[in-house]
């Protein structure tokens, strides 16, 4: 997995500014307008530390055991550090399920009356199943393997082989049946970092972490109103999301 050879702030970077467009999908209600800050005014969400106690958000896709595996696959891949909070902790999981409870994860704009024939790599998704349909699918197959290598669902296992089980899906050389081991880790990993990086408003990025965390800010995306303002000084205004527009 990248995790294991790439330094994760290098990795994190690398996939960030395309991951912030990608929240395609069924938007979470809007919460009431804020403030917009102006630079170098405080936040009350800035930094990113671990949000506290929360409710647990409704699932609309996934069942109980389906979304332990995702928050167990997202906090895997987006372990809490020094630099961010936990995949799970940063609602990306929560971003999945909407994801897949929308229109997209239920096929509405693919063309599904077949022939479905085996397609090349480049030709991207070629399935029958819609992509709530495909990762169902993929996190019953992947549990059925772990079971069978490691004796226990993906979620209990420990943090070594979980990561030893994504590498082997990443690699394609878990069994996963009927499922592309590759497609689906390729599948999983693409919406957890479009969940991380994303607008909050979609239910991941949660207090705006990893826009913290790469100095991106948000909503406006550019810094060109105020280069002059700020030449050779820091710019350390807080991130505004599409709710601080609302």
């Amino acid at each position: 997995m990248a995790g294991d050879t790439i330094p994760r702030r290098g990795f994190l970077v690398g996939v960030g500014l395309a991951g912030t467009a990608a929240a395609a999908g069924v938007a979470a209600s809007s919460p009431a307008s804020a403030e917009v800050p102006a630079p170098n005014q405080s936040s009350a969400t800035e930094g990113a530390a671990a949000p506290g106690n929360r409710e647990p958000e409704p699932l609309l896709a996934l069942n109980e055991a389906e979304h332990a595996f995702i928050v167990a696959a997202v906090d895997t891949i987006i372990p809490a550090d020094d630099l961010s909070p936990s995949g799970s902790e940063c609602g990306v999981a929560t971003f999945i399920d909407r994801q897949l409870a929308s229109a997209w994860g239920g096929g509405a704009k693919m063309y599904r009356s077949g022939p479905f024939l085996r397609g090349k790599p480049e030709q991207g998704y070629q399935l029958a199943l819609t992509p709530r349909e495909f990762f169902l699918a993929g996190i019953a197959a992947t549990n059925d393997w772990t079971r069978k290598t490691y004796g226990k669902d993906f979620d209990r296992l420990p943090a070594s082989e979980r990561i030893a089980a994504l590498t082997a899906l990443e690699e394609g050389k878990a069994d996963l049946g009927h499922v592309s081991a590759r497609q689906f880790f390729n599948a999983l990993l693409t919406i957890t970092m479009e969940g991380f990086f994303a607008d909050p408003i979609y239910g991941g990025n949660r207090n705006m972490a990893s826009w913290k965390m790469l100095g991106f800010p948000g909503l406006p995306a550019t810094y060109a109103n105020v280069i002059d303002q700020y030449r050779d000084k820091p710019y350390t205004a807080a991130p505004q999301s599409i709710a601080d527009f609302s």
